[in-house]
């Protein structure tokens, strides 16, 4: 039997073992219970199965496709030194619970798989590495980002992922891999290295999304669009759970890289390895560029805001003083208009008994008193800056 030598610790090979605690099993592969008999003939159902991929490996090559899981189990025992990866979409608790007492999966992990909504983390539970990562996916349509949940089981022989969104394209990550049975042939590391690459890899077209839409937002705020505040709160939101996704799997990266060297994995493995933490580097410091950038954006914004605000006030006060002006020169004229009015109003009552009416200077000296009246109410205004 070829043993491999585990990365992480209590991973003592990957050659396949029986699971602790769990019921035996006979050398053919037969369940002996009476619980694994009813799993069995469960897993056979294929209809409204979530398996979607089912391979067993051999020196890095498929030498079996089984439809079912049972029969998966049955190759493992019959084939020492064997590996399967089992890809499942959004599977139901009767074929996690099937692969957990073939596999010895921690109870915690299952519930973790089934329930979903979990933070990236990297977890290790006996012989067996338990693994959340977050995948994202820019969505031109209406430039947003679409966040993805992966859970993957890393043991002795086997690797179980379990996806609960279309991304990450694990076909792709599978297709990859077995076109290069020399990397597949170092076994569950290689592949779980491939899924964190591919995870990896599809936040660069979320980062150009991203920056693409603060391109925008910029010439949105400076041409004074009034939605631009809306979106960037929109885009702050989306970065920050961007920013979620990508700090934990640095911890993830780096914990598995001290598990590489501890235990001499492959140095070429763990050289992708180092690659795929370099790129994440670059991810998290362009996502923290872009919190800060958002985050000046929206203090410009607001003081942009202030400023078109002020000068509107300006305006609406210069309009105010100017209409002020105007008030005050009619007022100023209606005055000045109004004492030759009264004056002339007060004489031209006709009463029989009234001062000066048989005056011989009386109307020219009602005339001159308009014109003294009105001379000095034009003073005055004029000297008050209203005429």
């Amino acid at each position: 039997m070829t043993e491999r030598r585990p990365p992480f610790k209590a991973l003592s090979s990957f050659a396949r073992r029986p699971p602790t605690g769990g019921p035996s099993r006979t050398s053919g592969g037969t369940p002996s219970t009476p619980v694994q008999a009813l799993q069995a003939a469960s897993s056979k159902r294929r209809a409204g199965s979530s398996v979607v991929q089912n391979a067993v490996y051999e020196a890095g090559v498929r030498t079996a496709s089984p439809v079912s899981l049972p029969e998966t189990y049955r190759w493992l025992h019959e084939h020492d030194g064997a590996m399967a990866w089992i890809g499942l979409y959004r599977p139901t608790q009767e074929e996690l619970t099937s692969l957990a007492g073939e596999f010895d999966l921690h109870e915690l992990a299952i519930e973790d798989a089934v329930l979903a909504h979990q933070r990236p983390k990297l977890e290790r539970y006996g012989d067996t590495l338990f693994v959340v990562l977050r995948a994202a996916r820019y969505v031109d349509e209406n430039e947003s980002v679409e966040f993805g949940e992966l859970h993957l089981f890393i043991g002795p022989g086997f690797v179980i992922t379990v996806r609960h969104s279309e991304a990450p394209d694990l076909g792709a990550v599978r297709r990859r891999l077995e076109g290069d049975p020399e990397l597949l042939a170092l076994g569950p590391e290689a592949v779980l290295y491939a899924i964190l690459d591919r995870v990896v890899d599809g936040y660069a077209p979320v980062v150009a999304g991203l920056e693409n839409d603060i391109d925008e937002i910029e010439t949105q705020v400076f041409s004074g669009d009034p939605a631009v505040s809306r979106r960037i709160y929109e885009l702050s939101q989306e970065v920050a759970d961007f920013q979620r996704a990508v700090t934990p799997l640095q911890a993830i990266l780096g914990g598995l890289n001290g598990g590489f060297q501890k235990y001499r994995v492959d140095e070429e493995l763990q050289r992708y390895l180092r690659d795929v933490a370099d790129h994440l580097t670059q991810v998290s410091e362009r996502v923290e560029g872009f919190r800060v950038a958002l985050r000046d954006i929206l203090t410009v914004n607001a003081t942009l805001v202030g400023q078109r605000q002020n000068e509107e006030m300006r305006s609406l006060t210069e309009a105010s003083y100017a209409q002020s002006e105007e008030v005050k020169k009619v007022s100023s004229w209606a005055a000045i208009l109004f004492a030759p009015t009264l004056i002339g109003g007060i004489y031209g009552m006709n009463f029989d008994h009234m001062p000066e009416l048989g005056w011989t200077y009386g109307y020219p000296y009602a005339l001159a008193l308009m014109v003294l009246v009105s001379l000095m109410l034009y003073l005055a205004f004029k000297r008050r800056g209203w005429l």
